[in-house]
């Protein structure tokens, strides 16, 4: 299925999940690709692969290595393997986004897939991976961003590995935005440990760039191109979007307070009797509350400052007990008595989940699971 014609000729098809970029001319490429990756001025071929059997169940390889597999994928493909590179995914190809941006003589086109609900994670998280003694440090989870990034005029060696510093800061971006958050710590997602990006170059062009960074156009367009697609895709795939991100526990879920948890704490005290069923349709309700979500939002950032270090715990506390009872939930315990950061998290994390306990015994019991919540700040 031919999926676009970029303003080079090049076709884009989709095929055997695969989206596959035909190169015409000479091509300048700058890829994270495990076979003909690095920079190349050879390739006639660049592809994006599906490497599922079904959704999220990884295919075995083909090969005794990755990169021999992706040769052979790309035999598969129609290709040359000698002249072409492909990077590999999770994520379904029907969930492409495929976003332009012009200036002047410029056009920079983003080719994007991907999902990071299992596998975000944050630079400077713990690996799951040690190569020098090929060997898992735990299970490593399948979702990845995977990005062609097409430039129809010449750009210098250097100027294509600052593209591809700025077609990462753009995902970062993305991410940020959608306050996607890291599997692996209490961090907010900066892209997936399975990330792929492969930079087009066009050599044949009278136009010669020697810049790509947030200064000049080239990263202007670099930046909303690849942000906007990014944005996209994540939402085609897993549905990733402000709105779904509009809710309590996707704010405060990388610090451990979800459903389970609740329910968890809910049913080892004295309650009402709520079984599991009309717990989850009470919190379900309540979580999505317009001002709970956006004090929640502020909590959280606090949260995020004091491990930062730009808060220290004794400015953190005064502000959650603020929060806290803006939220009209029960005041910070032991508040004066001095913690470090860890002790200053733990105490903020208790008092937030005490709070919902303390809204979702005050909410109406039956069927409020089945009803709308008014969203106001008087309902908090």
């Amino acid at each position: 299925m031919l999926l676009t014609t970029l303003c080079t000729g090049e076709e884009v098809h989709r095929y055997k999940k695969s989206i596959v970029v035909f190169l015409n001319g000479k091509r300048k490429t700058l890829a994270t690709s495990p076979h003909n990756g690095g920079y190349r001025e050879n390739l006639t071929a660049v592809f994006n692969n599906d490497a599922t059997r079904g959704a999220g169940v990884a295919t075995a390889l083909d090969a005794p290595t990755y990169a021999e597999h992706m040769a052979l994928l790309s035999e598969k493909l129609g290709l040359d393997p000698d002249t072409s590179a492909g990077i590999s995914t999770a994520a379904q190809m029907e969930n492409v986004s495929i976003k332009t941006e012009s200036y002047k003589d410029i056009t920079v086109t983003a080719i994007v897939t991907g999902g990071v609900e299992v596998n975000g994670g944050r630079a400077g998280d713990p690996a799951s991976w040690d190569e020098l003694e090929n060997k898992a440090i735990e299970h490593v989870k399948h979702g990845t961003i995977n990005i062609i990034l097409h430039i129809n005029v010449d750009l210098s060696e250097g100027a294509l590995a600052r593209a591809m510093v700025m077609c990462t800061e753009a995902k970062s971006v993305a991410l940020q935005e959608l306050q996607a958050p890291s599997r692996y710590s209490m961090g907010l997602a900066t892209g997936s440990g399975t990330d792929g990006t492969i930079i087009i170059a066009n050599a044949d062009s009278k136009i010669h760039l020697t810049n790509a960074g947030n200064h000049v156009k080239l990263g202007e367009l670099i930046g909303r191109t690849v942000k906007d697609a990014v944005t996209e895709a994540l939402l085609l795939q897993t549905g990733l979007s402000p709105e779904s991100q509009h809710n309590v526990l996707k704010r405060v879920e990388r610090f451990g307070i979800t459903d389970d948890l609740l329910w968890e704490k809910y049913a080892g005290n004295p309650n009402d009797g709520l079984n599991r069923a009309r717990f989850s349709g009470r919190l379900d309700a309540l979580v999505r509350r317009d001002a709970l979500v956006a004090y929640t939002s502020l909590y959280a950032h606090l949260l995020d400052q004091v491990v930062w270090g730009l808060l220290s715990p004794d400015e953190a506390k005064p502000a959650a007990g603020v929060l806290l009872r803006a939220m009209d939930m029960p005041p910070l315990k032991n508040k004066k008595s001095p913690v470090d950061v860890m002790g200053c998290l733990h105490l903020l994390l208790g008092a937030l989940i005490n709070g919902l306990l303390s809204l979702l015994g005050a909410a109406k019991a039956g069927n409020e699971e089945n009803k709308e919540v008014e969203e106001t700040d008087d309902s908090l």
